[in-house]
């Protein structure tokens, strides 16, 4: 999916350019935050140039926690750690449980935008581990 048939489907809007998480991500994402409630839970349209990706990262819990991927526009990866890569296109929710390795990014010839839902819990963290290499990207 090109940029200009993204942006026509990309509902959420593009948002400003994820410079504070830059270091963690390969190629350029974007942030639009769109609420936080009271109890913790907040929303965030994150959108991916092609072949971008987050690091390998866990969302740490002592109780409850996790993520809640909600895909709306383009294509792209999501990959837990000793498991196969999964597809994901709009429509396609994802949800990662507290302390599970993981990472998500666009194709190679897609941007990709999808709401993460944050999970409240108990001596909640998010821990950054090792980018996704080139090699592991460009076997998907």
């Amino acid at each position: 999916m090109n940029k200009e048939q993204f942006e026509q489907s990309n509902i959420f809007g593009l948002g400003e350019e994820n410079k504070d998480f830059a270091q963690y991500f390969i190629g350029k994402s974007y942030l639009n935050m769109l609420a936080k409630t009271d109890n913790g839970i907040s929303f965030a349209n994150v959108t991916f140039e092609p072949k971008c990706r987050n690091n390998w990262h866990i969302h740490r819990a002592k109780s409850g926690g996790g993520q809640v991927l909600i895909c709306v526009a383009g294509s792209g990866w999501y990959q837990e750690e000793g498991k196969d890569a999964i597809s994901l296109d709009a429509g396609k929710i994802i949800v990662i449980p507290a302390n599970v390795k993981h990472w998500h990014g666009a194709k190679k010839d897609s941007w990709f935008s999808h709401i993460a839902v944050e999970i409240p819990g108990e001596e909640t963290s998010n821990e950054w581990c090792e980018p996704v290499n080139d090699e592991e990207y460009n076997k998907l």
